[in-house]
């Protein structure tokens, strides 16, 4: 089945092959303004300038015809670091923090991921499975093509099975690439509060046997961070991982600098996510690292934290991806139009920068770069359709509109 769209407005992220971006060349974004591309048995076919069209039509057998009237046509966001997966909204938490309560307080007195671990609990795997569906089902119509969901709420050996199971089970349906991380050293559950050697054991000794078994990781994920695990904790949980073919993707530098950095880079960690919390000499080691720094902007806004250094670690080349750090505590959305948009507001990420961040390098940190985040010939047509804008900058701009018009997710409208 064949489908093409012609008179597009511009084709933006159009690339012969796949490239990692780092610092300078963040803001490289090859458009061809005034296209057509052509859609074949779900996956990029081909592209290029209106005017060559005529020349290419002979070769087509029957294609379903799509005009775009001019809007603009971007490969889907690429969401590397989520925990989509969880059994309740925390808005009561909301309240606590716009009373001034900060992360860390709620946290000590049950709230924060233990809260969230609570309610998973009781939930039965179906029910957290029809919720979660719900939840894929909304961010794909805000144009997200590729995801990362996250265990982390379960902090059990059978909880942690059961948010795993769930993402396997959104992976087999096939609908968008679905990565799965494992982060189960995500909190200290309350019955180990006191005895942290004995939850590492059972993370390392129960867990990871359990999960390499069923297959249902691809990543392994810790907290790096004060009250939660250190650095070498960090390490350790990481290389048990790693024996059972789990490449790390680590939550560092969130709210403090522990060493979760020098951690990352050590492990080779295919990407650190949060990074608010950098100093000048991390900034310099990790932008000569090979480890993928993601910044998760909204992350920072609910909590009113500062902002990563996204601008120092450009100028030091460092390649970064963003990501919407879905969850029901920092991160209560899955919409990265927002994320795009508040990367250049409050970090001054070039527009160009930011629609790279989170297509070709959001990839890239999920190791889906051969399937997502650019137009590629032979990449899946998972295709953001925007609403008629004047220019590219227009986007991140207009921050309060939906800008969104149709997605097309294996090359059919949804």
């Amino acid at each position: 089945m064949q489908m093409l769209i012609k008179n597009i407005g511009c084709l933006v992220n159009v690339r012969e092959e796949n490239i990692l971006l780092h610092g300078n060349n963040l803001s490289n974004l090859p458009c061809i303004k005034n296209a057509y591309l052509i859609i074949e048995d779900g996956k990029i076919k081909g592209y290029g300038k209106m005017e060559n069209l005529s020349s290419i039509t002979t070769h087509l057998s029957s294609p379903t015809i799509n005009d775009a009237h001019g809007a603009y046509i971007l490969p889907c966001w690429c969401d590397s670091h989520t925990h989509l997966v969880f059994a309740a909204s925390r808005e009561e938490e909301f309240i606590d923090k716009i009373k001034g309560l900060s992360y860390a307080e709620i946290a000590a007195k049950g709230g924060g991921i233990l809260n969230s671990a609570n309610k998973l609990s009781s939930m039965s795997e179906d029910a957290l499975f029809n919720a979660a569906l719900q939840k894929l089902h909304e961010v794909i119509a805000l144009g997200t093509g590729a995801i990362e969901i996250k265990s982390g709420y379960g902090l059990s050996v059978e909880s942690e099975l059961k948010m795993l199971r769930v993402i396997q089970r959104l992976k087999a349906l096939d609908l968008i690439p679905v990565k799965a991380s494992f982060l189960g050293a995500h909190a200290y559950p309350l019955e180990y509060k006191n005895n942290h050697e004995g939850y590492i054991k059972l993370v390392i000794d129960e867990m990871l046997p359990n999960i390499a078994k069923e297959k249902l990781a691809d990543f392994i994920d810790v907290f790096c961070e004060d009250g939660f695990f250190s650095a070498e904790e960090t390490k350790r949980i990481c290389e048990a991982g790693i024996q059972y073919g789990l490449r790390p993707k680590l939550h560092v530098n969130q709210l403090n600098s522990i060493g979760g950095i020098e951690a990352a880079i050590e492990l080779n960690a295919l990407s650190a996510d949060h990074l608010e919390t950098m100093n000048d000499d991390e900034i310099a080691k990790f932008s000569t690292s090979a480890t993928i720094g993601t910044l998760l902007p909204t992350a920072a806004y609910f909590l009113r934290m500062q902002y990563p250094p996204a601008r120092k670690l450009i100028n030091a080349g460092a390649a970064l991806a963003l990501a919407s750090d879905y969850n029901p505590g920092s991160s209560p959305s899955g919409n990265m139009n927002t994320v795009v948009s508040m990367a250049c507001i409050q970090m001054r990420m070039l527009p160009e920068e930011a629609v790279n961040a989170a297509t070709i390098n959001g990839a890239y940190a999920m190791q889906l770069q051969h399937e997502a985040g650019s137009i590629t010939i032979g990449k899946k047509a998972n295709l953001i359709f925007t609403r008629p804008v004047p220019s590219l900058a227009y986007l991140p701009y207009s921050f309060g509109n939906n800008l969104i018009d149709k997605v097309i997710i294996n090359g059919r409208f949804i």
